[in-house]
């Protein structure tokens, strides 16, 4: 019987770091969390805080403050980090210069202390940073993920769901590409109850489904909830959960999540959002989908748009 704790450190412990916390805790994820941050005041609070949290919880759970490199021990490391608020009319790729200097000092600390496991990069630009990483700590691609599309395909979905009244989880729909302004719906693969979903929106509605509205409102959504809070965090907090759980569970559900790709639609160089199968070592199979010519064509466009952006790292 395998007793061993399942451990998640988070590198950030701002709004989204500290969301993710919560929501791993609550949803009894791992049995212990380890917290970096270098303000440790505020580390040493949010740590006491989710204590205190933990308490109401059935079952055991550690959560204690660490530093980078003592991370050894460490099944899924999930990076927050951030470079300092977006700016109006700036975009996650304008991130990039700052984040990429964070994250260009950490990982190899991280790996100096003996690392082995999971990347999960929740840091924008998200695609750009996962390369990065990937790069800088010579791991596994397996081993080497990004949050990607994945809190985008949940909001296509939700917002389906909403419209269609029905749950979600009825909808089988994937928005591919970059975590940003280049990513698409790939309508080609999408369904309801097993109909493509134009069909079932016009039995509905009686409206027929304006595919080109959908994708700009949900691509449009984290930029929308920024402007009015000034950041993005439980949605992103769940996704970050449910990709270490996927993970933990060995599911082998397939998530759309930013992946290094190695030949699959035939790119390399770059790791971009597609549908991947996880399971406890990370991921184990990329799905190729059959793409229609128009979404080729915008996959095209997202990888020449993150690989303009990897030729600017640091």
């Amino acid at each position: 019987m395998n007793t061993k704790p399942r451990k998640v450190m988070i590198i950030g412990s701002g709004n989204v770091g500290t969301s993710a916390a919560y929501a791993l805790l609550n949803q009894n994820i791992c049995e212990a969390l380890l917290l970096v941050d270098l303000d440790t005041a505020r580390v040493e609070g949010h740590c006491q805080d989710l204590r205190d949290a933990a308490a109401f919880m059935p079952g055991m759970m550690s959560i204690d403050v660490r530093d980078a490199g003592d991370c050894a021990d460490v099944d899924i490391a999930v990076l927050t980090v951030s470079g300092g608020a977006l700016k109006p009319g700036q975009t996650r790729l304008d991130e990039l210069t700052n984040t990429a200097q964070i994250v260009k000092k950490i990982v190899p600390q991280m790996m100096a202390g003996g690392f082995n496991g999971i990347f999960l990069v929740a840091t924008n630009p998200c695609d750009i940073i996962t390369w990065q990483v990937w790069q800088l700590s010579g791991l596994p691609r397996s081993q080497v993920i990004g949050t990607g599309v994945w809190l985008d395909t949940t909001r296509l979905r939700r917002t389906l769901a909403e419209k269609l009244e029905i749950g979600a989880q009825s909808i089988d729909a994937f928005i591919l590409g970059e975590h940003g302004d280049a990513q698409f719906p790939v309508w080609s693969h999408s369904s309801v109850y097993g109909s493509p979903v134009s069909d079932v929106c016009l039995k509905q509605t009686g409206q027929p489904l304006d595919r080109d509205a959908l994708a700009e409102t949900v691509r449009k959504l984290g930029f929308e909830i920024y402007a009015r809070k000034g950041c993005t965090e439980y949605g992103i907090a769940a996704t970050i959960a449910e990709i270490c759980r996927n993970i933990f569970t060995g599911s082998h559900r397939a998530l759309a999540i930013s992946c290094i790709l190695d030949g699959e639609y035939g790119e390399r160089g770059l790791a971009i959002g597609v549908p991947a199968v996880l399971a406890q070592s990370g991921v184990q199979q990329i799905i190729e989908l059959q793409l229609a010519p128009d979404e080729q064509a915008k996959f095209s466009h997202a990888v020449s748009v993150i690989k303009s952006n990897i030729a600017r790292l640091p």
